[in-house]
């Protein structure tokens, strides 16, 4: 393995862990209240682009951190969603 290729694989590890404390707190709590919805259809989005593009160039690493990071972030986008919906129907009922 070459320098660059060991330092696309610890790049791609430590930003891939730093969502694992987001997705974690999100899956025991359920709270989404304060995150951007926009933010993460966004982010989701350009995680999926970005495993394509890994997959396209046959990148190892990125495809690595960008399959675990779009697991990750489609988990917590897919909880904001159900929250958001549940909030919304919640008012409706109250109107």
């Amino acid at each position: 393995m070459t320098t660059i290729e060991i330092l696309g694989f610890t790049s791609a590890f430590l930003t891939t862990c730093s969502f694992i404390p987001q997705a974690i707190q999100v899956i025991k709590t359920k709270d989404t209240e304060s995150l951007s919805l926009a933010m993460y259809s966004i982010f989701t989005l350009g995680v999926a682009g970005w495993l394509v593009y890994g997959l396209v160039k046959q990148d190892n690493a990125m495809i690595a951190a960008n399959m675990i990071t779009l697991v990750l972030s489609s988990v917590i986008l897919g909880i904001k969603l159900r929250n958001d919906v549940k909030i919304k129907r919640a008012r409706l009922i109250e109107e």
